[in-house]
């Protein structure tokens, strides 16, 4: 996904189960996004340094970057696929 940030958040309530890949999943159809949203939460962590747990505890509250896709970079497809 080539994203950019909006600077805007939508809130995400967590409940029993949900992880940082579904949830990025839900959000951007994209399980890998998933480090756009622990950025965006660390804070909700003690540490900087301490590892984010990968399974969320239910009823807290995530902030959800909200992003603008920018598609697909051209320079990066092969010649036959790029336009005119």
């Amino acid at each position: 996904m080539m994203a950019v940030k909006t600077g805007e958040f939508l809130e995400h309530l967590t409940l029993p189960g949900d992880r940082w890949d579904t949830i990025a999943w839900a959000y951007y159809n994209d399980a890998d996004a998933m480090d756009l949203i622990i950025e965006a939460n660390r804070d909700l962590f003690l540490e900087d340094l301490s590892p984010v747990p990968p399974i969320l505890p239910p009823g807290l509250r995530l902030r959800i970057p909200v992003v603008e896709d920018t598609g697909l970079e051209e320079s990066l497809l092969p010649p036959w696929k790029r336009s005119g």
